[in-house]
């Protein structure tokens, strides 16, 4: 009976360079299967305990372990303990791993699909993401993306809103991103190119010393809890919101199709339930703990914090929605997954008029409230 209610909650609930990489990779010893149980390994983009990110691919590995009773045991590495961050999806996808988790805009070298995945500039919101990947058809969508690259996926955790970025000069108007040198990926990568931008992609563990060293001028990385811990507000001053380019980032766990498919059906079940659980858990993590680190950053470091001008954001939507038809259009898969979430989000656009925008509205208002007790 115990197994039965196991298994009916987690039911519920570059290719060159990467060649030297994945050869060296071969030294590692490679996972015994025994008895019905499996040993993997999980390569991921973000460094090795980063907190909400590399922890939440540990509480991940932690939930398939214990979910399955130690029939699945998975041993994390953090980004270049076996390959460097950029190299893990090829990791996965010869079999010299057999998961990974990142974010799907990482990929797009790939597969362009990927990075509609990822998260949409001026698109859906975290809650809005997951609706669509449950009951939008986006699961499926993924499945069919992630599958050119030989690998299953799941969505495994959320940013939410993120922050628009860390700046040494104000953005007054859309001209002051010309010549601007920012680290920021995807979709939001491609609108500042739009507007002008220089635009660098690096993974998380080489964003500070070039931010520091002034290989770039501005960088995004999450919000306030990811980016105090990377000290950020060490090299630059101004700290800009809203987070425009990225409303909600998927985090993508990601597994050797044939890994996967040598899974017995409860185990792959344990998989699922286990990133359906940790999909909201990081989530909530982010939302917890933004706000004191925001408030660390303004009053303990000095940290400006902006808002971008209606007219610097009205210029980016602009270019958002002619950069997204340009791609889309030149790839059928992009075109495929952008349509989905483009009528998607009309729906919930409408909804959330009459829903969360006019609670929040009325939230707002100068009504005295509760207080809490003090003790």
């Amino acid at each position: 009976m115990k197994n039965v209610k196991r298994r009916d909650f987690v039911t519920g609930a570059a290719a060159a360079g990467a060649t030297g990489a994945l050869a060296a990779a071969s030294s590692f010893p490679k996972p015994a299967i025994a008895q019905g149980t499996f040993k993997w390994r999980m390569v991921t983009t973000w460094p090795k305990n980063f907190p909400g990110l590399g922890t939440g691919a540990n509480l991940l590995a932690k939930m398939i372990g214990e979910m399955s009773e130690g029939r699945l045991e998975v041993e994390v590495y953090g980004a270049g303990e076996i390959v460097p961050a950029f190299e893990s999806m090829d990791a996965v996808s010869s079999g010299t791993v057999e998961m990974g988790h990142g974010a799907p805009y990482y990929w797009k070298g790939k597969v362009p699909a990927s990075q509609f995945i990822a998260s949409l500039p001026f698109g859906l919101t975290a809650q809005e993401q997951n609706a669509w990947f449950y009951y939008g058809g986006g699961q499926e969508l993924a499945d069919k993306v992630y599958a050119e690259m030989g690998t299953k996926f799941f969505p495994s955790g959320n940013t939410g809103v993120q922050m628009g970025g860390w700046f040494n000069k104000e953005i007054n108007s859309l001209d002051d991103y010309n010549g601007l040198k920012m680290r920021i990926p995807g979709l939001g990568g491609e609108v500042v190119k739009a507007a002008g931008g220089i635009v660098v992609n690096l993974p998380g563990g080489e964003i500070p010393p070039a931010l520091q060293s002034g290989a770039i001028d501005a960088t995004e990385w999450v919000g306030p809890y990811n980016d105090l811990a990377f000290g950020l507000y060490k090299s630059a001053k101004f700290y800009y919101y809203p987070g425009w380019h990225e409303p909600a980032t998927v985090l993508d766990c990601f597994v050797n199709m044939k890994a996967w498919e040598s899974l017995p059906a409860d185990l792959q079940a344990v998989v699922e339930g286990a990133n359906r659980a940790v999909n909201l858990a990081v989530l909530s993590e982010f939302q917890a703990r933004n706000n004191d680190s925001l408030d660390v950053l303004i009053n303990e470091h000095g940290v400006v914090l902006k808002k971008f001008p209606d007219e610097v954001l009205n210029g980016l939507g602009g270019l958002a929605g002619q950069v997204l038809t340009e791609l889309a259009d030149q790839d059928p898969m992009s075109r495929e997954v952008l349509d989905s979430i483009l009528d998607f989000r009309r729906k919930l656009i409408a909804w959330t008029k009459v829903s969360e925008q006019s609670y929040m509205t009325a939230r707002l208002l100068p009504f005295e409230y509760a207080k809490p007790s003090r003790g």
